[in-house]
């Protein structure tokens, strides 16, 4: 296979650490990809076994520091391991298996030593999980939009308000929830963080989703609920910072499994336009064919080329946001192209089940909304660069 990665690019470590996990997917992961439901999850007993096959090969907790009993691995790497892991259909970002572990995130890692006990420990061991709220019906891309009160009392705080697409609220125990404490500050200043137990009286599962992805989000209501001093994370009217924080992470992490997903579907087109005849002549011999899997291959170099951009600059603890926003206007928008041109030369197969690329397609077409809709995130990043230039 042609190496699509500058070797000038990762230092060795990371290139030996990527065929490993390359050997593992191809091994355990892209033959289980068959027997994935219609939600796109594996049976529980099949998950169970691959999660353990998987800390027996040391791909466990890969992004949890060492003090807590993870890799502790720094952003590149992460990107190297979530590329290569989004080969398959069975590791979707967007459908959370836990297959190498708890989902946790930067902002259960940067929790005070009294919330990690009762919160980041339980996730890591698995005897909880979480998910994150910040989506409202009418405050999606725009917080400055948000209407969801956190008011202070005596004791704490009491939270008002609808959070809606929350994934991975039907099986969470505890929600990371946006809201605002300071309605004259907004986004600048008057957003804060909590952690809200989903059992908490007031709280309310509402209706779910279902996505062409086969997953399932719901919106939580959330009336009078009594929120502790000590669940509020950080300082109050630092939310908006955690969250842009957790969404900055959350595009590299996209934009990795994007690109691994391209690679697989090129690898697939590729060994497909060799076999397939159409008018006496295999597609790999015609013109037009050629340019469009040129094309994309360009695409996802140079997309590739942002994820380890943005990831170095983030680990050397630079500002990367502009760079995430690249990874979303031009990678994540290219990416998605790149799967449906891999779609449209399978022709009435790249439709089926039979490949991977139908399932590829739908997900990678919700990376286009999801961590902030490309348009939005465009608009900002014109700004950005004409204030710069001005």
């Amino acid at each position: 296979m042609l190496d699509l990665i500058p070797h000038d690019s990762l230092p060795e470590e990371l290139l030996q650490f990527r065929d490993s996990i390359r050997r593992f997917v191809d091994r355990e992961l892209i033959p289980l990809e068959h027997a994935l439901g219609a939600n796109g999850m594996l049976p529980p007993e099949q998950a169970e076994a691959l999660r353990e096959r998987a800390r027996q090969a040391g791909f466990w907790l890969m992004d949890v520091p060492e003090e807590f009993g993870g890799q502790g691995l720094p952003l590149l790497a992460l990107a190297v391991f979530w590329e290569e892991v989004g080969r398959s259909t069975v590791a979707s970002w967007v459908r959370d298996h836990g297959l190498f572990g708890p989902m946790v995130g930067p902002i259960l890692l940067g929790l005070n030593e009294a919330q990690r006990a009762r919160y980041l420990q339980p996730v890591l061991d698995g005897s909880k999980r979480s998910c994150f709220a910040q989506t409202e019906p009418d405050a999606g891309s725009d917080p400055s939009m948000m209407r969801t009160r956190a008011v202070r009392t005596a004791t704490g705080y009491r939270i008002n308000g609808v959070k809606r697409y929350i994934t991975r609220a039907k099986v969470a125990d505890f929600a990371i929830v946006m809201a605002v404490t300071d309605p004259e500050k907004g986004a600048r200043g008057g957003i804060s963080c909590f952690i809200v137990d989903l059992d908490a009286p007031g709280v309310t599962l509402a209706s779910s989703e279902k996505t062409l992805m086969g997953d399932a989000p719901c919106e939580i209501s959330f009336e009078d609920v009594e929120v502790p001093f000590e669940n509020l994370v950080g300082e109050e009217g630092r939310g908006f910072a955690l969250a842009q924080g957790y969404i900055n992470y959350g595009r590299v992490r996209q934009g990795a499994h994007a690109c691994g997903a391209a690679a697989r579907c090129l690898e697939l087109t590729a060994a497909y336009a060799h076999q397939r005849k159409t008018f006496g002549q295999v597609l790999a011999e015609r013109q037009g064919v050629q340019w469009m899997i040129a094309d994309a291959f360009t695409e996802l170099y140079c997309t590739r080329l942002l994820v380890y951009d943005a990831a170095r600059k983030t680990d050397a603890g630079m500002e990367a946001r502009t760079e995430t926003f690249m990874i979303k206007t031009f990678g994540v928008e290219a990416l998605w192209r790149v799967v449906d041109t891999c779609m449209q030369l399978h022709g009435g197969m790249g439709l089926t089940e039979d490949t991977p690329i139908e399932r590829f397609w739908r997900d990678l077409r919700s990376y286009r909304i999801t961590e902030g809709p490309t348009e939005v995130l465009r608009t900002t990043l014109a700004r950005q660069i004409l204030k710069h230039y001005s």
